[in-house]
């Protein structure tokens, strides 16, 4: 019997603004090993057995990032799942088990959710639990990993448990319990720490949002408990179309879809959830203070990332990956500095950073949404300088690519070569330009640029004219499948 990893991976990470923004969220970037946090989510299991190639489901302005990054990691045989709109989980698992059960070989298939910005650092108790999972969800149960609570954590939502004499190495579910307040918090604790004193099992877990069952137990389960979300999934599937290596869910019967967490839609009423314990150093890094928490200090309790000084500066999470950042006297401080937006909080007040990403949509500034580098099909650009009629750009073309074929109605641009070797079309006419050299396409002609080498290309673009923004782009064809701006 095979085990499908089912990553979820379509979250924008607002609570962690500004490292995660809405078209680079947090579980694409490498906030605590060199790898980013989905290809850890990928490695860790190796070595179970049974292993099938992994389904990521992503938001469709992610494909690209997520197709690198797999390949970077050498998994060229996943399933990535686009969502046209983002839904919640309940739908996203839904999708997921209608599209592994189409495949009739598939109809003992085990599904094993996880989300695509957990930490876990103990990979062998990880592995145990699974395996002792894999034994219940075989007997048609819905499985669920509990964490072993450390602190009066508010930020996770939490499970009560009880002894069951016919479920072994399992618990059976009592009731879920949303993200509590501090003191209710302390009592589920106190409650744990009386039963230790006894030598009983503990009967509060936090909730992993790690999930474990056969793909057709599932299906059941919400066709009982959520036919709507079940329904629609399927239909999402079935009406589904193959676009280059991706599998694009169909608009119109995902979105008809209840916007339900797992839990909400079954898990809080199905008689069939056990609870499997897992005590392997799990974090959801859901939040700054989070972040803060697993973070190694130095001697006055900072964690320091970058070039950074302090002074009588203590307890503060200081992120400055790109510049010299100076701290004197302060403490009890969350700071992280990106080219194009600080963070300045009190650790008591950084929940409220979500509150500040919401008034920078309202506004409709780019910084809810993009960093200054902006992650492409075809490799990045970042946007060096700009003002009211000018902006200067840097461009990174990776070996092989090609940006489309496009014309733009209100600027021009000049592109010099920095390094690498650039193959371009610019109105009638076909050149090949090396480092140093450059070229001028003016407003309205089509134009096009290639890396046609093994080695990366990057060229300098200075754009000029009345409106500059990413919307002005007329594409006449592009290999990558995407629609004019």
């Amino acid at each position: 019997m095979k085990i499908i990893p089912v990553i979820l991976s379509g979250g924008s990470g607002k609570r962690l603004w500004p490292l995660s923004r809405k078209q680079f969220p947090k579980q694409y970037q490498s906030l605590v090993t060199q790898n980013t946090m989905l290809q850890e989510t990928i490695l860790r299991l190796d070595g179970l057995e049974n292993l099938a190639h992994p389904i990521v489901i992503c938001n469709s302005s992610h494909r690209f990032i997520v197709a690198e990054q797999l390949k970077q990691i050498n998994v060229f045989n996943s399933t990535i799942l686009l969502e046209p709109i983002g839904r919640n989980t309940a739908p996203a698992i839904a999708a997921a088990a209608a599209y592994v059960l189409k495949n009739k070989e598939n109809n003992d298939a085990m599904l094993l959710i996880l989300s695509a910005d957990h930490i876990i650092q103990d990979t062998s108790a990880f592995h145990n639990a699974i395996n002792i999972a894999q034994t219940q969800a075989k007997k048609g149960r819905v499985v669920t990993f509990g964490i072993t609570p450390l602190n009066a954590n508010t930020e996770y939502g939490y499970i009560h448990t009880e002894p069951s004499n016919d479920i072994d190495s399992a618990l059976r579910v009592k009731l879920f319990k949303e993200k509590p307040n501090e003191e209710r918090a302390n009592q589920y604790l106190r409650e744990n720490e009386k039963l230790i004193a006894q030598n009983l099992t503990i009967n509060w877990y936090w909730n992993s949002g790690i999930f474990m069952f056969l793909a057709k137990t599932l299906i059941k389960e919400l066709t009982e408990f959520a036919f709507e979300i079940a329904d629609a999934g399927s239909r999402a599937i079935d009406n589904s179309i193959q676009d280059l290596d991706f599998v694009r869910l169909e608009r119109k019967s995902f979105e008809s879809s209840p916007a339900e967490s797992i839990d909400y839609a079954l898990l809080e009423k199905s008689k069939n959830v056990v609870v499997i314990p897992l005590d392997a150093n799990w974090s959801d890094i859901g939040s700054w203070v989070l972040m803060d928490h697993i973070s190694t200090k130095d001697v006055d309790n900072n964690f320091i990332k970058g070039d950074v000084l302090t002074k009588e500066t203590s307890n503060c999470y200081i992120n400055a990956g790109h510049h010299l950042m100076v701290a004197i006297g302060v403490k009890d401080l969350i700071v992280v500095d990106t080219p194009n937006a600080t963070l300045i909080s009190t650790k008591e007040k950084a929940h409220l950073v979500s509150e500040i990403v919401e008034n920078l949509h309202q506004q409709n500034r780019h910084e809810w949404s993009n960093h200054r580098k902006v992650y492409r099909p075809w490799g990045w650009y970042d946007s060096i300088e700009s003002g009211e009629y000018f902006q200067v750009k840097r461009l990174h073309i990776n070996p092989g690519a090609k940006l489309s074929l496009q014309m733009h109605h209100k600027r021009a641009e000049h592109w010099v070569v920095v390094s690498g070797i650039a193959s371009i079309t610019n109105g009638e006419n076909k050149i090949t330009l090396n480092q140093g050299e450059s070229t001028f396409i003016p407003l309205g002609v089509k134009h096009d640029l290639k890396n046609k080498t093994n080695k990366s290309l990057e060229i300098i673009e200075v754009q000029s004219g009345s409106y500059l923004g990413e919307d002005d782009i007329i594409r006449f064809n592009d290999i990558y499948g995407r629609a004019s701006s």
